[in-house]
């Protein structure tokens, strides 16, 4: 049986202010990337949400980005690669505290934003992120888009390389993220959003924003909690994949 992992932005918030529904979209999820503190998050928020996912038995990743609150990490920025190296592992540490305090662990490694697509053609800035991951847990596994240099050399390094795709948003030709600032960025239309999640789990293609349809073979799909109406369409998701035969569970 096909089978395929669920995955969600989480906790992404600060203080009283809190951005996504987390308590919901675990009862669907079957991975969470839990925002380490450098786009979002705090630590009473990460504890409440590594308590959350481990009673429910979903997985727990660390979200490391580039140390950028105001920007929600989704600005561009120059980092030098030592730095960056000891604030992603300095993100996984501060989370593994919280996940071994909720009887469970870090599972994985997912950047978010800016450095997400950042490494996806950087490699000197995915080397860093790698080698960061490598410092915090050496047998971590690293989620990131298909083709990348970063699941490129994380396999390098020995740790599991994960590829994930994107139901909710459009890809160009070359397989990676349309911009967030351009026209068509964002796939809103449910209908479209469950036809596209059941053709990636199984084809393991994704038609473009231009119409082309290209390979697209991923281990994990994303659904972003940060989106009107994101717990209901994630459960249409999930209800949707497992009436078509595919087996929602956790990669790691």
């Amino acid at each position: 049986m096909t089978s395929i992992d669920l995955n969600a932005d989480l906790g992404e918030g600060f203080g009283h202010w809190r951005l996504t529904d987390d308590e919901r979209l675990l009862s669907v999820v079957t991975s969470a990337n839990v925002a380490c503190g450098f786009h979002a998050g705090d630590a009473p928020t990460m504890r409440r949400v590594c308590e959350l996912a481990a009673a429910r038995g979903v997985r727990i990743g660390a979200q490391v980005s580039y140390r950028d609150l105001a920007g929600f990490g989704r600005r561009a920025m120059d980092v030098p690669s030592a730095e960056l190296t000891a604030e992603v592992a300095y993100q996984i540490g501060a989370l593994e505290v919280f996940a071994r305090a909720a009887g469970t662990r870090v599972a994985y490694v997912k950047p978010h934003g800016a450095l997400y697509n950042r490494v996806v053609r950087d490699e000197q800035q995915a080397r860093a992120v790698v080698d960061g991951v490598v410092l915090a847990g050496p047998t971590l596994p690293v989620l990131g888009l298909p083709g990348s240099r970063l699941l490129e050399l994380a396999a390098k390094a020995g740790l599991p390389a994960v590829e994930e795709a994107f139901a909710d948003r459009a890809y160009t030709d070359e397989g990676t993220l349309v911009a967030r600032g351009q026209e068509g960025a964002l796939v809103t239309d449910p209908v479209a959003v469950l036809e596209r999640s059941v053709d990636l789990a199984r084809s393991g293609e994704v038609v473009t924003l231009s119409g082309r349809r290209i390979e697209m073979k991923a281990r994990s799909l994303c659904l972003h909690g940060d989106t009107p109406g994101a717990v209901d369409l994630a459960r249409r998701v999930r209800d949707t994949l497992e009436s078509s035969g595919v087996r929602v569970e956790a990669f790691a």
